[in-house]
């Protein structure tokens, strides 16, 4: 341990001599360990986010969307739209299946919605049956969902998000008071509680909810529905659901084997696996940049070790001369690299975590920290320091004190 303390003593003393060459071979070091740590805590953050968006959108679900609709990354996008998919394809499916749990016929489409003097130019109307909830995991935050009674006798109610609650009446409760979808007044039974933005980008907090009969023939006067959400039994059956849908709805709809769907079911995994591949790309992207820093910092730090031996050549002669061994000289250059490159890491690790807070409490991703990410930046400090001193410390003990004499 004196020899270690010495050693450091020395080392500490050294590198005040290099104050410039020291801090620039510290801040590659910094560099590294900083932006490794702080794209590992988004990386899981963002990763956490993904998973709960995913889940808050209903267990092992499919979505059945009328017409031919196309995936371009997270987002869906309707070309072309049909009028085929009904309330009985709905019924057929869960009546044919095994591997069904649940099934939620519903349709959609935008109107404006007012109450009193506030008017909303366009909020998604959603028409759903009871068990929407169940299947898309929406939760009533005050008063009731709708049931089977509003749904069968076309009851003029409606269930509506945070957001248009706090945009129509503030405040106030809502519940019991009448708002005007289109030209159909109807009356407020339950809020929603708050959902956010789902892996689409689609705010779940602006869209109203009315019985799916009230919703065919009081607002839109159609007997077709634009989509089916279908829950399976459990993960490992969602391909084989997925088929069997394909299968019985190309029967139904009477496709022949050259026409096309007019159809398409869309699995959520997919999507939230396409949305894992960009973050995964963005994770390697700063990853890369990362090593690119620390190869900087490894070669500042060995730069500078190298000027150092130069420069002490009279002090290794005489230290060699007065009996020290060479496994003491290679001690003290790889402590004095191993300290420029702990140094790094220990800053890095200090500025990477406050900048994650900030982050964070900037922005509404979930709060985390990487422990991969914190072990892998201090692996590799404590490696650029080592790697880095290896050269110059082996060319510390071929300086030979005769040598350094004639000189």
């Amino acid at each position: 341990m004196k020899r270690i303390y010495l050693n450091l003593r020395i080392a500490l003393r050294s590198l005040t001599n290099f104050k410039l060459r020291t801090a620039l071979a510290i801040l590659g070091v910094f560099l590294g360990t900083f932006s490794l740590i702080i794209v590992s805590n988004l990386s899981d953050s963002l990763r956490k986010k993904t998973e709960k968006e995913a889940a808050s959108l209903g267990k092992n679900l499919l979505i059945v969307r009328s017409g031919v609709v196309r995936r371009f990354g997270a987002q869906t996008r309707l070309l072309s739209e049909a009028t085929t998919l009904t309330t009985r394809d709905a019924k057929a499916l869960i009546e044919s299946s095994p591997f069904l749990s649940d099934v939620s016929p519903s349709s959609n489409k935008s109107f404006p919605v007012r109450y009193g003097d506030v008017t909303l130019t366009s909020v998604l109307v959603m028409g759903v049956k009871p068990n929407y909830t169940d299947v898309r995991n929406f939760r009533v935050k005050e008063g009731r969902f709708i049931n089977d009674n509003d749904n069968r006798n076309l009851n003029r109610v409606a269930v509506i998000g945070s957001e248009v609650a706090d945009k129509l009446f503030g405040v106030k409760n809502p519940i019991g008071e009448y708002i005007l979808i289109w030209r159909v007044p109807c009356q407020v039974i339950g809020l929603m509680e708050e959902k956010g933005v789902d892996i689409s980008g689609f705010n779940q907090d602006n869209q109203i909810f009315i019985p799916l009969n009230t919703f065919l023939r009081r607002l839109v006067n159609k007997d077709y529905i634009n989509s089916i959400s279908v829950q399976a039994i459990d993960e490992k059956s969602i391909p084989v659901v997925k088929a069997e849908i394909e299968d019985l709805l190309r029967k139904r709809h009477k496709i022949r084997k050259e026409q096309k769907d007019d159809f398409t079911v869309i699995d959520l995994k997919d999507v939230m696996a396409l949305k894992t591949q960009a973050m995964s790309m963005i994770t390697v992207l700063g990853r890369v940049a990362a090593v690119v820093a620390f190869f900087i910092g490894g070669i500042g730090i060995l730069s500078i070790m190298i000027l150092i031996v130069n420069e002490r050549r009279v002090e290794i002669g005489i230290r060699r001369a007065v009996g020290s061994r060479k496994r003491d000289i290679i001690l003290q250059f790889l402590i004095e690299s191993a300290f420029i490159s702990l140094s790094g890491g220990t800053v890095g690790l200090i500025a990477s975590f406050i900048t994650t807070i900030i982050i964070f409490m900037l922005s509404d991703l979930p709060f985390t920290v990487s422990l991969t990410g914190l072990i892998l930046s201090f692996l590799a400090s404590v490696g650029v320091g080592i790697l880095a001193g290896i050269y110059p410390s082996k060319k510390a003990t071929k300086i030979q004190p005769m040598d350094v004499i004639r000189a």
